[in-house]
């Protein structure tokens, strides 16, 4: 197991959220490796009490696989809901890659600035290219970008470059 796994919180959807991460990137023409559903262990059947009743069969664990990244998450009812301080970040190849997944996401999600989204579940990703070239090296080019970026909610990789270079 990885030493660090970001563990995501549910209200009562995470074995169907799992499921859809893991065939959102499955989905990816330019995935590198498989992503996949590990384990599931399951609230017990029967009738529970206190803050976990109506959570039988409902998922206690779930560890799912994201092109190598291993995630938990659980379903724990209404108490937390996610929010903008966590979010995920998708290091896109190129403009195609960000049209897939930003199309995916955005699809019962919402969009955001900067290549931020909220997908259906509430959870924030981030679809973007390699940004480090757009904001190392030359000041004032960096400045162009960073300028255009502000300006964009999905990533367009030609309009970062065109102002980087102009």
């Amino acid at each position: 197991m990885q030493k660090i796994t970001p563990f995501l919180w549910f209200d009562h959807q995470a074995e169907e959220a799992m499921n859809y991460y893991v065939s959102v990137f499955n989905g990816n023409p330019k995935k590198k490796q498989e992503s996949k559903v590990v384990a599931i262990k399951r609230y017990p059947d029967g009738p529970l009490e206190g803050p976990i009743k109506g959570f039988e069969g409902k998922v206690l664990t779930g560890i799912f696989e994201l092109e190598g990244q291993r995630y938990m998450c659980l379903d724990g009812g209404p108490i937390f809901k996610p929010n903008e301080s966590f979010s995920i970040l998708v290091d896109c190849h190129d403009q195609d890659e960000i049209n897939y997944f930003w199309n995916t996401f955005t699809a019962g999600g919402q969009e955001s600035q900067c290549g931020w989204l909220k997908d259906k579940y509430g959870f924030s990703w981030q679809i973007a290219p390699d940004m480090e070239k757009y904001m190392r090296g030359d000041a004032e080019k960096s400045k162009k970008a960073m300028h255009v970026l502000l300006g964009m909610k999905k990533i367009v990789i030609k309009d970062l470059e065109d102002a980087y270079n102009s």
